[in-house]
């Protein structure tokens, strides 16, 4: 018997060059991924798609992770089976700047206050 192919897992990744304002600032107007966003800046280290306590089911949870990557704001990459992200800070900053400083700044704001009744 032969052994089995192992092919890499390859994840495309656009160039921040082609990404418009209008597709970053559409991918951070839905709250879960403002959430991702804010929780990537706020750590040194990348995370796993399942760190993420989202109010979404799983397949939900991968439809905002995608949209985040083919907006430029997130790398993505496997460790063995497990999705890793990274926020694209540097990137970003050179294509928009402070833009993302301005959003997260915002979200850590919403993330503050408390719910009116």
């Amino acid at each position: 018997m032969g052994r089995a192919r192992v092919t890499a897992r390859v994840i495309v990744h656009p160039g921040v060059e082609d990404v418009s304002v209008q597709q970053v600032l559409e991918a951070l107007a839905d709250p879960a991924r403002r959430t991702v966003v804010r929780a990537l800046a706020h750590t040194p280290a990348h995370l796993s798609c399942g760190s993420f306590d989202l109010p979404v089911g799983r397949s939900t949870s991968s439809h905002h992770f995608t949209v985040l990557r083919e907006a430029g704001l997130l790398r993505q990459y496997y460790v063995g089976t497990t999705k890793m992200n990274a926020l694209r800070t540097e990137e970003l900053e050179q294509r928009f700047p402070g833009l993302l400083t301005a959003v997260i700044a915002a979200a850590d704001a919403e993330a503050q206050q408390t719910p009116q009744e």
